[in-house]
């Protein structure tokens, strides 16, 4: 059974529920499972944060990603880029990056913003950078995916993506919930190749 880590920083629950669909894409997949983990916020030194979430999935350690085939990794976009608090885990893997732990899996992004042109792009490209150190394999989704072309809110070649609006309160479109499960079988299909 190959187990594949979907990895997320949620703070309004879009991400959260893209990373629900990437997970089901997943596992729809015969010998792939989903392992989903989050990290927990930046703390600025007044408050800090519990070792263990008090709901949903638990936070991503190390181990994590070492034992895992294949990452989809998932963030809301800050000014075009991956939210602070995956930043500041990813900041933490260079014993990872030194052993080579990630070299040859296969990764991808996704990501949702508060407005239609929130810098989707520039954020899932943010986040493939420290994969591409690490040595990972990154995908994207292929045009030969109709809702790629269909969409009109969230959906890029560079992952999947959702338009959220400012509060974070348009649901999820039938697009963008058939590309997130697209991306998670893509992910796992690869991954079950890779393995030997």
């Amino acid at each position: 059974m190959a187990e594949l880590l979907v990895l997320y920083y949620s703070v309004g629950g879009s991400v959260k529920r893209m990373a629900e669909l990437v997970a089901s894409g997943i596992e729809r997949v015969p010998g792939a499972t989903a392992r989903v983990r989050t990290v927990p916020r930046v703390s600025t030194g007044i408050e800090s944060q519990p070792a263990v979430p008090d709901t949903g999935p638990p936070y991503a350690e190390l181990r994590d990603l070492e034992e895992c085939a294949g990452l989809a990794l998932g963030s809301p976009t800050r000014f075009g880029n991956m939210a602070a608090p995956l930043k500041h885990f990813w900041d933490g893997t260079s014993l990872l990056w030194k052993s080579g732990a990630l070299a040859g899996k296969p990764a991808c992004v996704f990501t949702s913003t508060a407005s239609l042109h929130g810098g989707q792009e520039t954020t899932l490209v943010s986040m493939m950078l420290p994969l591409l150190h690490h040595g990972m394999l990154v995908m994207g989704l292929p045009y030969t995916l109709a809702e790629l072309n269909a969409t009109r809110t969230g959906g890029t070649p560079y992952g999947a993506s959702h338009f959220a609006g400012v509060a974070d309160d348009q649901p999820i479109t039938d697009a963008e919930r058939s590309l997130c499960i697209a991306q998670g079988k893509r992910l796992a299909e690869v991954a079950l190749r890779l393995v030997p």
